[in-house]
């Protein structure tokens, strides 16, 4: 009977223990799956506007139209060719194509076609999205106060209106497929208003002000700034497959170039101030 207690006690002990065990490890373990399966908190890409770069939007006399991102929502049965899809889909105007289109989904016995829908830029990856707060100069405003014996004020008033355009860094097939893809990628993260072309109104105003020293000539200068976008758009030729019942997007030859643009952002001026003691 004491042997037998003994090892009864022996084994309890022994269950004791690795209970323990268990029980100091268990929260680690899921401290640490609730660690790796917590989202990540969504990157910040967007882009941060200098003090020097000022909004003209209510100043401007030229009312720019507002651009919206040109995103076009995929209809229910365009939705489902674009989940069948080898390769993702993004190009707006392929969409609208899908979404004007319609199909008779009733049984066809024997039914086997395959429609060859063209060549198209498919979807666009964007690597980096950079700001030149100098893109374009769009006006200087100029005092001479040398033989001036106090301070004198300027501010921006600008002088003749000026067109603002962006476009492609070089030439790709379907440029302007590309150019909506980009223009959708560069306002998403960036968090600016863009657009291909912009324009100044002469006689837009700011009452910011800058003083000219006794002595010294003073140069205000404004630029239109603009977004510089890079990234890699694939293409691919498109074929509408259907078998019975069933209908889905194959897309073959599929190829990828690297592309490059210009966005200017609508509505917004820097200023660089300057004043010296000999003309420039």
């Amino acid at each position: 009977m004491k042997i037998m207690r003994t090892v009864l006690m022996v084994i309890l002990a022994f269950f004791v223990a690795t209970t323990g065990i268990h029980a100091e490890n268990n929260p680690k373990k899921e401290n640490k799956e609730a660690t790796e399966k917590a989202p990540k908190p969504a990157e910040d890409t967007s882009v941060k506007i200098p003090n020097s770069v000022l909004n003209i939007a209510k100043e401007n006399t030229y009312p720019n139209s507002t651009q919206d991102q040109p995103y076009l929502q995929p209809s229910e049965w365009s939705q489902e060719l674009i989940e069948t899809s080898n390769v993702k889909i993004e190009n707006p105007n392929l969409i609208r194509m899908l979404n004007e289109s319609t199909m008779n989904k009733a049984p066809t016995i024997g039914l086997r076609a395959t429609i060859y829908l063209g060549e198209w830029p498919l979807n666009y990856a964007s690597t980096e999205t950079s700001p030149n707060w100098e893109y374009q100069k769009v006006n200087t405003n100029y005092f001479d106060n040398r033989g001036g014996k106090s301070n004198y004020q300027i501010h921006y008033v600008q002088e003749a209106q000026k067109v603002v355009k962006g476009g492609l860094t070089a030439k790709v097939p379907h440029a302007d497929d590309v150019e909506k893809m980009m223009l959708i990628k560069a306002m998403d993260k960036s968090k600016l208003p863009l657009a291909f072309q912009t324009i100044v109104g002469a006689g837009t105003k700011k009452d910011q002000v800058y003083n000219i020293s006794p002595k010294r000539l003073g140069y205000l200068y404004a630029y239109a700034p603009a977004i510089n976008e890079k990234g890699k758009v694939t293409y691919g030729e498109v074929f509408l497959v259907m078998k019975g019942t069933k209908r889905s997007v194959v897309v073959k030859n599929v190829t990828s170039q690297g592309v490059g643009a210009w966005i200017p952002v609508q509505d917004h001026v820097h200023f660089g101030f300057m004043a010296s003691e000999t003309p420039r």
